[in-house]
């Protein structure tokens, strides 16, 4: 048996860049802060921030293109991925990490914490 799942919950780094594919389908494209706060071991808090490249296809992308917008708070279920591309300058092969969507919820929002009425329940089926 082998399991491939990631859960982040954090908030938007800027808005989602949505893009057709040759197939017609969406695909969204953004990027997702998830901060760690603890204290050192000389008793001073810290802070750190990292950042994860998310994707979504199809109907999830196209709820991303509706609802989703930088700062926002999301919860993020789905699996990573590592793909290959060839570097634009020519320079060699990179590769990219990402989580692909599953599951998406809308939360809160940096601006005030909470998600609008339609929305707080969680309950909106993507």
């Amino acid at each position: 048996m082998t399991i491939n799942k990631v859960i982040v919950i954090g908030n938007l780094g800027a808005n989602p860049e949505i893009r057709a594919l040759p197939s017609g389908q969406n695909v969204a494209n953004f990027s997702l802060a998830t901060t760690e706060r603890f204290t050192d071991r000389n008793g001073a808090k810290q802070e750190r921030t990292d950042w994860h490249r998310i994707v979504a296809f199809g109907r999830l992308a196209d709820t991303c293109e509706r609802f989703l917008s930088k700062g926002r708070q999301v919860y993020v279920e789905g699996r990573l991925t590592t793909r290959q591309y060839e570097a634009k300058d020519g320079s060699g092969k990179r590769y990219r990490t990402e989580i692909v969507v599953r599951q998406l919820r809308l939360l809160g929002n940096r601006a005030n914490g909470n998600a609008p009425k339609a929305e707080a329940s969680g309950d909106i089926p993507f």
